[in-house]
């Protein structure tokens, strides 16, 4: 009995809005995964989910037949390979974690050439049926696979730049929790705004912006900077070969959905990074870019400028540029020669 009360006392506490003011038809594409299956129970949990469409090529049904049981209000119905189209009809909201996951000595992109070809063929069922979704982008490399549905949408002619979100989640979740763990603090008081991309150096937390950060030493932040940028490399090698980071980025990917969500029910000031088309560097050549995105009824309704930054921050963001615009550049490309 009290592992149940727990069991429900933090499924209670966690940040999920519950509000009732809007109600929203949520797909999950890849719900078979290892991010699909918890990415789902914890949308099942979310009152602002009303219908959940859970879809793979693989084990869609039962992860479906599972979650159903779970008590809360939300219909939840699974999808087999050949049903596509059946699990968009009527959504609104399309979060994508489908694709393979690293394993040790892998980079993001030696994900590219799979993952690409995944993303690109669910962008444009997407495209086909449910064209007003809003699409959240879990599936790495997140930094070309965006582009990738930028340009899918484009050539079906109805991307809105508004609705397209790379999830860039885990990078905030693991600064907060990396930036507690150092300073001894609770991760609720320890924020930290993460910009650039989602891939090793386009990493880019801005430490300097919260007071805890500010006062670290040069080796300790240097040290933190690092495992936030490459904290995905620490699971990889935990795991041994098993798989990547699964659970916490099901956590990151609920997480931003409820915050989209909130957003979409006319919440004000939800305000979070995330990586979308942006202008804020696009006079360097990079059209996509993290940074706080203010989100609303319509998806992207501001982006924030960086604010001040320190001069270690600055080399950072100097490291970063290239890289991401070389990231861009190739999601891009695959869907031109595709």
């Amino acid at each position: 009995m009290f592992a149940r009360s727990a069991a429900r006392a933090a499924l209670n506490s966690r940040s999920f809005s519950s509000s009732a003011a809007r109600h929203t038809k949520v797909a999950v594409l890849g719900a078979g995964g290892g991010i699909g299956q918890p990415l789902s129970l914890l949308l099942k949990t979310n009152p602002l989910v009303t219908s959940l469409s859970l879809y793979d090529i693989r084990g869609a049904p039962g992860v479906a037949a599972d979650v159903s049981h779970i008590d809360t209000a939300s219909e939840v119905n699974g999808y087999p390979a050949d049903k596509l189209d059946q699990a968009l009809e009527g959504v609104e909201v399309v979060v994508i974690p489908a694709g393979v996951p690293r394993k040790p000595g892998m980079t993001r992109d030696d994900l590219f050439n799979t993952n690409a070809s995944i993303v690109r063929d669910l962008a444009s069922a997407v495209a086909r049926v449910s064209p007003q979704a809003h699409i959240l982008v879990i599936s790495n490399p997140v930094n070309s696979t965006v582009p990738i549905v930028a340009s899918v949408l484009e050539k079906a002619g109805v991307f809105d730049p508004r609705r397209v979100f790379g999830v860039t989640t885990l990078d905030v979740v693991r600064a907060r929790r990396f930036l507690a763990g150092v300073t001894g603090n609770h991760p609720k008081d320890t924020g930290v705004t993460v910009v650039g991309g989602h891939s090793g150096k386009t990493i880019v937390p801005l430490l300097s912006q919260t007071s805890y950060g500010k006062g670290l030493d040069k080796e300790t932040w240097s040290q933190l900077v690092h495992r936030i940028q490459f904290g995905g490399d620490e699971v990889v090698k935990a795991k041994d070969g098993a798989g990547s980071a699964t659970l916490s980025m099901a956590y990151a990917g609920a997480k931003f959905t409820d915050s989209l969500l909130r957003g979409l029910s006319g919440e004000k000031g939800v305000i979070t990074p995330t990586f979308v088309k942006s202008d804020l560097f696009a006079d360097q050549g990079i059209e996509f870019f993290s940074s706080n995105v203010e989100l609303g009824p319509n998806g992207v309704e501001k982006i924030h400028p960086l604010g001040p930054i320190s001069a270690e921050e600055q080399q950072l963001l100097n490291e970063c540029l290239p890289d991401l615009k070389s990231n861009i550049e190739k999601g891009r490309k695959f869907v031109e020669q595709s």
